[in-house]
Formats: structure tokens, C-alpha cells, sequence
């Protein structure tokens, strides 16, 4: 007999974070329920560094082979589940470690780079990030990563990325492809937040959009209520589809005010820029109250019900439209398994 579904059974997906990996928090992660989790594993670093950022982690799998796991397929996940463990996935949130060698988008894939971005903020050898006053599109070099990505099974994400730029990559993938973390400029505008006609432009072609809990990204910024977030869940769901909904945190818990600059800055600028912040309000926004500790992803679950959906869609957005999407995009079109 099949057990009910409750948040403890459901297989939890976080499509985002970036919080201090260490084993405190890998605890808390277990905590929370979440089966597996997108680790961003670079922003700026090119590719001899990125590889140092895979040789750190292949070190935290192994401190701590109790609490994490490695993930390069949806069955690690649902080994993960079984075994009470957080499997962890990892993502690039620039194009950098590629460098502007189209042969090193296998390469990461096979080392595990299951996702990257387009962009980060900026323009890109690949195409234009959100903060571009000018959006170009996808460059001839894009067009060639986008084909080859597609190929050895790379996720495509263009959560921070231009709307030109993302409606064109939509078109020019054979696969659907993600907005892991931002949210929709209806429920509040800023510049990583995306219009109503790309987001149906995405799921139109089977794409997902996991929704972001960073306070620039949401109404009334840290003092958001879970109700007012479940809300902007549900109206997508009326938008789109519920099955092109997840959660996308962009959690970045305990990370010292170093790595907010690397993430703004990298090595492209001499002044320093503050990105959604200001010269005023230049750190950390203040995290959600109800979603800053093990709890969080439960509360979600829960005030989801609170605004009509079900069981079964509950469990979709919290993380069974994550799992089918990632089950689907990361086979490469060869069907060679990387191990």
C-alpha cells in the first residue's frame, strides 16, 4: 500500500542556492526535508578555477558522506530520498567556464556541470544579461553552445539574461529550457524578474521557472508574507500551467559581504557596483522570517494548500516538475550515460 503523501515523502527540490557549504548547514539541509538541491558552483571563475571548485566539493562529499551526496541523475536523487541523504547538483551561473572553447561544454558535463547560464548580468560571449541597456540577442558563438548543450544533455538557464536574448534561446534550443530563480514582473518589477509574454513564450516550449525567495526579487522585498508568495505562485499557475512552476530559492544564508561583491563585481569592474542594491543598502537583504532556517521549504508546502491547490500539484511545484524536467534534459541526445 502506498504511503500518503505528506511533505516527509514527496521528493523536495531547491533549484537554487548559493548558501556557506559547510557541514552546519549541509545539517540544517537535512533538517529541512529537501531531497536534492542546485548548487551554484561559479559565477565568475574560468576554467581551471572552476575546476578547483569541483575538487572542493569532491572534498565536502567526502567529509560529510553521511548528510550529502553527489547527484548526475535523477536516479541519484531518488537515491537520496531513500537513503535520508540531500543530493547536490551543480550549476554555473555565467558562461565563464567555457571560456570561448565550445569543446569545454563537454567537458564540464561530464565532470557534472548539469546547468549553466547564458548570462550573468552582464553581456556575454553567448548573449545579454538583464543589467544591459542594450539586448543583442544571442551572438553567433550562442547559437553554437546552445546547439551543443543541448547535445551532451547541459541544462539551459536564463534567469538572469535579457528578454530578447531569452525569447531567442527559447527558439533556438531543441530543448525546453529553465528560468531556475526569478520571478514574475507582475507580482513585482525589477530587472531579474521576468514579463508575462516570455513566461509564456518558456512554457510553450516546456519550460520551468522556479521561483526565487531573494527579497529584491519579491513584493514588498523582505517583509513579503508566505501568503503574498504563495499568491504570486498561484497566479502563475492560472498563467502557465502548474507544471512549469518550481522553487528556485537563490538562498544565500551566512555568506560574508566578500562574496555578494564577487557576485556584482567579478573582475570586470574597477568602482564598485551594487546590482539591485545601492551605495545605501549595499549588503545582504534581510532574509524571509519564515524561510531563513530548516522550515522554510515546509512552510511553502503548506501555504500552498492554503491558496487551492492540491496534493498532487503541491508536490509538482515543491519538486515533481523539477525531477521530470531535469529527467528529461539531462539524457544527452546520444543517449550516452555519463557516469
Amino acid at each position: 500500500m502506498s504511503q500518503p503523501q505528506t511533505y516527509q515523502n514527496q521528493i523536495i527540490i531547491d533549484g537554487l542556492q548559493y548558501c556557506r557549504w559547510d557541514r552546519a548547514y549541509f545539517e540544517t539541509l537535512k533538517a529541512s526535508g529537501i531531497t536534492a538541491v542546485h548548487a551554484t558552483l561559479v559565477y565568475h571563475e574560468a576554467a581551471r578555477e572552476t575546476l578547483s571548485r569541483f575538487a572542493e566539493w569532491n572534498q565536502r562529499f567526502e567529509q560529510n558522506s553521511d548528510l550529502i551526496m553527489p547527484v548526475m541523475n535523477m536516479a541519484d536523487v531518488e537515491t537520496a530520498k531513500v537513503t535520508g541523504k540531500v543530493g547536490i547538483f551543480f550549476g554555473a551561473q555565467n558562461c565563464s567556464p567555457i571560456e570561448d572553447d565550445i569543446g569545454l561544454v563537454e567537458v564540464m558535463r561530464k565532470q557534472g556541470l548539469l546547468i549553466m547560464q547564458l548570462t550573468y548580468n552582464n553581456q556575454s560571449l553567448l548573449a545579454t544579461g538583464c543589467y544591459e541597456q542594450q539586448d543583442s540577442g544571442v551572438t553567433r558563438f550562442g547559437k553554437q553552445v546552445i546547439a551543443e548543450m543541448n547535445r551532451v544533455g547541459m541544462i539551459i538557464d536564463m534567469s538572469h539574461s535579457a528578454e530578447r536574448s531569452t525569447l531567442e534561446t527559447i527558439d533556438l534550443s531543441g530543448r525546453p529550457i529553465c528560468i531556475s530563480h526569478a520571478n514574475p514582473s507582475f507580482a513585482h518589477h525589477a530587472l531579474r524578474n521576468k514579463s508575462t509574454a516570455l513566461m509564456k513564450a518558456l512554457t510553450s516550449r516546456g519550460g520551468l521557472i522556479g521561483f526565487s525567495l531573494y527579497p529584491f526579487h519579491l513584493p514588498n522585498s523582505s517583509q513579503c508574507t508566505l501568503e503574498e508568495f504563495c499568491q504570486m505562485v498561484a497566479a502563475s499557475a492560472d498563467l502557465v500551467g502548474v507544471e512549469h512552476l518550481g522553487i528556485g530559492s537563490d538562498l544565500c544564508l551566512n555568506q560574508p559581504q566578500t562574496v555578494l561583491e564577487w557576485m556584482r563585481n567579478g573582475r570586470w569592474s574597477k568602482a564598485m557596483d551594487y546590482g539591485e542594491g545601492s551605495a545605501s543598502n549595499a549588503s545582504w537583504p534581510d532574509a524571509l522570517s519564515w524561510f531563513c532556517d530548516s522550515t522554510g521549504m515546509e512552510n511553502i508546502y503548506n501555504g500552498l494548500f492554503q491558496q487551492g491547490f492540491n496534493t498532487l500539484e503541491v508536490g509538482q511545484i515543491m519538486g515533481g516538475n523539477w525531477f521530470s524536467f531535469l529527467k528529461a534534459g539531462l539524457s544527452p541526445e546520444n543517449q550516452q550515460v555519463y557516469k
